[in-house]
């Protein structure tokens, strides 16, 4: 799959803009999430007037957008009347029904496209993508196997054991951890794929990871590729938790390699819009460690969100941008940055009382950008928010990042 070629011309659409029926330039997104509500707030900025199509009545992104279409995704008149109101559309999860962005890419541009997406929604396609990319990248991703049938998975019993122990996961609809089981043995294996439904599955070997990282790029459609430095991440239950991004966060030989073979994977797919891809560092006995690719996001990304306050442009700017024809500024760091995922256990007590998290006290800390997403149910696992943490130099923002999660009570910030 790919979206090297598209159906329609490269759009340009200028900010503020009128038509000859006196409608405003209007950019349009699916789903109503945080992602949709940063992106929205990002257009508007612009002087863009702004459509988001969501069932929910109260998505933080449709509560504040100039339009709020509230259908279903693939709903034919949600969707005409989604490409009625707007000159482009992107999406803000990679969920989304693949169907319901080819019928909008008829008449609008859409960013990413639909293959890119339809790449992203199943890891045996992304695995795929990741080995052709290898040579030219030098990041291969993780040995796997494809498990889709019973042949498939006897024979990874019996011929494939070096994948052991390894990872489970399902080729479809995975996230946070979700869809992943560990498994030891063949015997654990099978009870593994029988658990997850005998979906299709790819069994990835367990490496021995010491680090995480994540490179966000945005690409134009006229192929201009610009991209911020890679963040080191730490994960708690499988949920992002601590976001680092200052210089020297990981060695710079591993950084390079990184944002290289993000590029050459946007490029081999011509992908427009931006892209976050994962990546692990492996301990393979060398002094920093190795590469290799984990998964993709066709959107912005949690690890991305210090960029809003951290650097002159962010990565829901560049979104902006990339949909709209607008040229893609390289983008400057002009802050070390720690970005801190809350949670909606901050807003339990350890006897799981409900309370208001302390934020008299967090907003008093130096450099503290909060952002909460206007969901009204907080619960356990579900992203409620952001805080990071800026200041002029990178002890200063650790010592800050540390006060603020002993206040909330965060997890993963051991080594900071």
């Amino acid at each position: 799959m790919s979206d090297k070629t598209h159906s329609l011309a490269m759009p340009l659409i200028f900010p503020g803009s009128v038509d000859a029926a006196g409608q405003r330039a209007t950019l349009g997104v699916l789903g109503g999430g945080q992602l949709g509500r940063m992106f929205v707030h990002a257009a508007q900025r612009l002087g863009y007037f702004t459509a988001v199509l969501e069932p929910d009545a109260q998505s933080p992104a449709g509560l504040v957008s100039h339009h709020h279409i509230q259908t279903d995704y693939n709903d034919p008149a949600g969707l005409a009347q989604l490409a009625q109101l707007c000159q482009a559309i992107t999406t803000e999860f990679e969920n989304v029904p693949a169907q319901a962005l080819q019928t909008l890419a008829l008449t609008r541009p859409v960013v990413p496209g639909a293959a890119a997406v339809g790449i992203a929604q199943n890891r045996v396609e992304e695995k795929a993508l990741f080995t052709a990319c290898a040579d030219v990248s030098g990041v291969a991703c993780a040995p796997y196997a494809v498990i889709e049938t019973l042949a498939q998975l006897q024979a990874v019993q019996n011929e494939r054991t070096d994948l052991l122990p390894g990872i489970l996961k399902t080729a479809r609809m995975g996230y946070d951890g979700k869809g992943q089981v560990r498994v030891k043995t063949a015997a654990e294996l099978a009870a593994a794929w029988a658990e997850l439904g005998e979906a299709a599955c790819v069994l990835e070997k367990m490496l021995p990871l010491t680090a995480e990282c994540s490179v966000l790029v945005a690409r134009g459609w006229d192929g201009q590729v610009v991209s911020f430095a890679p963040q080191r991440n730490v994960h708690v239950d499988g949920i992002l938790a601590v976001t680092y991004a200052y210089e020297g966060n990981m060695p710079p030989a591993l950084a390079t390699r990184a944002r290289d073979a993000a590029v050459s994977i946007a490029e081999h797919i011509g992908y427009v819009g931006v892209l976050c891809v994962e990546f692990f560092v492996v301990d393979d006995g060398s002094e920093h460690g190795n590469l290799v690719v984990n998964e993709m996001a066709p959107r912005p990304h949690n690890s991305g969100h210090y960029t809003l306050n951290a650097c002159d442009v962010s990565q829901f700017d560049l979104q902006v941008h990339a949909m709209a024809g607008l040229p893609l500024p390289q983008p400057r760091q002009h802050s070390p940055a720690i970005m801190l995922n809350l949670l909606g256990e901050v807003w339990f007590d350890s006897s799981g009382q409900r309370h208001e998290p302390n934020w008299s006290a967090v907003l008093s800390l130096p450099g503290a950008h909060l952002h909460l997403y206007g969901k009204l149910d907080a619960r356990p696992g579900r992203k409620m928010g952001h805080l990071t943490i800026t200041g002029p130099d990178v002890a200063s923002v650790k010592t800050t990042a540390r006060r603020a999660a002993g206040l909330l009570g965060l997890p993963g910030l051991d080594d900071i």
